[in-house]
């Protein structure tokens, strides 16, 4: 073996072991909040510490050594991360789950999310498992792009689709319940990126000059009109703000990515601001949404109103800078706090300093997106990372913008934390494709040296012999 391959196959080992310190401590960090909570709340470790304990870091493993041996190449700090994310939520919709108990409405959401998360991971091994080359979704752009538009509209069949919380996202077959706008997100991520890869140098070409900004040509306009119609269409008939915004805001990342032309944000923001406009006056559910933002107190007693709001920003300013602690808040009174408001329940019971901490593990997912998309070597691997950086990164903003007040609210979840399984097997299977495109670009290219070629390496004999 030559000096490189050495070298590159040392690098790889302490790759591993770094990954594997970091699964301990995300395991430490949701095994130790769920501890933290039964102390909190009842003043002793729960019972069944050890049997959920075992079982959380069993499906951690599970997901590593299909890691380690299917895409041994991948980012090795994304696993980590998104253990620990999913681990804190667990053990906060568990301290939820006891206060309803305590007042007398008993819920076991935190199992359920934990049966949710088993087949979250159970989707992301086999992704990674079957998806062996990202490149091959590329055959499937208009396949994906036709089922990501039928997901969105299966809510609209009566019948199968039905109303919570005043938007209709949601669909009912037999006891169960399901929300196909997440697994549309990741459908559009591909239909897009290998849309683009076939028509973005078309699309690169300038239109106008408009002062110092390349507009584009009129004749180009199509697909950003045909999805600020879509994302028109959901705010309208499905009344849900945040996935007009999600998906609108992520066709402009990667149009802007594949182009590298600052005409098109620009037109975007225009299309934006005239169809927000146009929504304020004329439907009454987005100017209540607006006006709530804009006067939450002058709502709390209406229906629809801002109670939800109100409670959660009292209860983050109650828990200031470090928070009140497992157990020592109110984080139920924040109506559906386990799913919408998680981030205020977080910031009762654990501070900003918890918050911020949550932030940072998901700049860092979007961070380690970003960087597998700058050394893709593909342009439609590009295009995949990064939109699924801009799926993370636009819901976390309009979650945490909302419930903070920074923007109006939206009703989408906080990945990996918030309850609900439609969210967070689509985001597993998010996580996946980026590993699986990661390890694909982190891989090293075979040595073509003589060297190697007599060494017996597999690889690089096959190589040379094919030269």
């Amino acid at each position: 073996m030559s000096q490189t391959g050495a070298l590159m196959g040392f690098v790889h080992r302490r790759r591993r072991g770094a990954e594997l310190f970091l699964l301990v401590l995300a395991l430490a960090v949701g095994i130790g909040a769920y501890a933290a909570v039964g102390l909190g709340v009842d003043g002793e470790v729960p019972v069944d510490i050890v049997g959920y304990g075992g079982w959380l870091a069993a499906l951690v493993l599970v997901a590593h050594f299909t890691l380690r041996f299917a895409a041994p190449y991948a980012d090795p700090v994304l696993l980590p991360v998104v253990a620990a994310l999913n681990g804190l939520g667990l053990a906060v919709i568990h301290r939820l789950d006891l206060a309803k108990e305590a007042a007398g409405k008993p819920h076991d959401y935190a199992q359920q999310q934990l049966i949710w998360m088993t087949l979250g991971v159970a989707l992301f091994v086999g992704t990674v498992a079957l998806v062996r080359d990202h490149r091959v979704l590329q055959r499937f752009t208009y396949t994906s792009g036709l089922g990501a538009v039928v997901l969105l509209l299966l809510p609209l069949v009566p019948g199968l689709g039905y109303r919570n919380f005043g938007a209709q996202i949601w669909i009912r077959v037999g006891p169960f319940s399901f929300q196909p706008g997440e697994l549309a997100k990741v459908l559009l991520v591909v239909a897009v990126a290998g849309y683009l890869v076939l028509h973005r140098d078309a699309l690169a070409l300038a239109g106008r000059r408009l002062l110092f900004l390349d507009l584009p040509r009129g004749r180009d306009l199509g697909p950003i009109l045909m999805m600020w119609g879509l994302s028109l269409g959901i705010l309208v008939f499905q009344r849900d703000l945040g996935s007009s915004l999600l998906f609108f805001g992520l066709f402009l990342v990667m149009l802007y990515v594949a182009t590298e032309r600052a005409g098109w944000p620009v037109v975007g923001l225009l299309l934006f601001s005239a169809g927000a406009l146009a929504a304020y006056q004329l439907f009454g559910h987005v100017r209540n949404r607006v006006n709530i933002w804009l006067d939450p107190m002058a709502y709390i007693d209406q229906t629809p109103g801002s109670g939800q709001l109100v409670e959660g920003l009292f209860g983050m300013g109650w828990g200031g800078l470090i928070g009140r602690g497992f157990g020592e808040g109110r984080p139920d009174r924040i109506p559906v706090a386990e799913s919408d408001f998680i981030i205020a329940a977080i910031g009762e019971e654990l501070g900003l300093t918890g918050v911020m901490a949550v932030l940072l593990l998901y700049g860092l997912i979007v961070e380690r997106a970003l960087r597998t998309a700058l050394i893709c070597r593909d342009g439609f691997g590009k295009l995949v990372a990064t939109g699924l950086a801009a799926v993370f990164a636009l819901q976390v903003f309009v979650v945490v913008g909302g419930v903070t007040g920074l923007i109006p609210l939206t009703g989408l979840t906080t990945p990996f934390l918030s309850y609900g399984g439609s969210s967070l097997v689509a985001n597993w299977v998010i996580i996946a494709l980026v590993a699986r495109i990661s390890d694909q670009a982190r891989r090293p290219p075979p040595d073509l040296s003589p060297e190697a070629a007599g060494t017996g390496d597999d690889d690089a004999t096959q190589v040379v012999k094919l030269r």
